[in-house]
């Protein structure tokens, strides 16, 4: 299987849940437009999850989609949490990114970890810084450059 996108996620607030949308567009050097995490001013514009990750917590008994762990976007067939910082990746036609980080601290305890006493998002989503913007949808593929 080659590696593609799951799902595109926004939301206008930080600390809330994503919301799918049919497509997003990634400006350089800022993010996703329209998304509360974009920013200029920091190296974690946009965050992505891969699906494998999301499907741990379904097997633990949780109701979890993608969006629900506030990722912008849900992977498929990529280990991300391999990729060291500095890789690029592309996805879709247009967008190149950075990996910037990998995990996260949490500075409070999401609904998810209260519900099943962990959270995958701290240990495998990992944080890009956009190169090249374009437009990224569902089903667009993503390659290691």
């Amino acid at each position: 299987m080659s590696a593609r996108v799951v799902s595109v996620n926004i939301s206008d607030r930080k600390g809330i849940r994503k919301k799918p949308v049919a497509e997003v567009v990634l400006a350089a050097e800022y993010g996703i437009e329209g998304d509360a995490h974009a920013s200029s001013a920091w190296h974690r514009q946009v965050s992505l999850l891969a699906l494998e990750s999301i499907n741990k917590m379904k097997e633990m008994g949780l109701n979890v989609s993608p969006g629900d762990f506030a990722e912008n976007i849900t992977t498929e067939g990529i280990d991300l949490v391999s990729l060291p910082v500095g890789t690029r990746i592309r996805i879709g036609a247009e967008v190149v990114g950075e990996v910037s980080q990998i995990g996260k601290e949490c500075h409070t305890r999401c609904a998810i970890y209260y519900q099943a006493g962990d959270c995958v998002m701290p240990k495998e989503g990992i944080f890009i810084r956009v190169l090249e913007g374009g437009k990224v949808k569902k089903g667009d593929r993503i390659s290691v450059r």
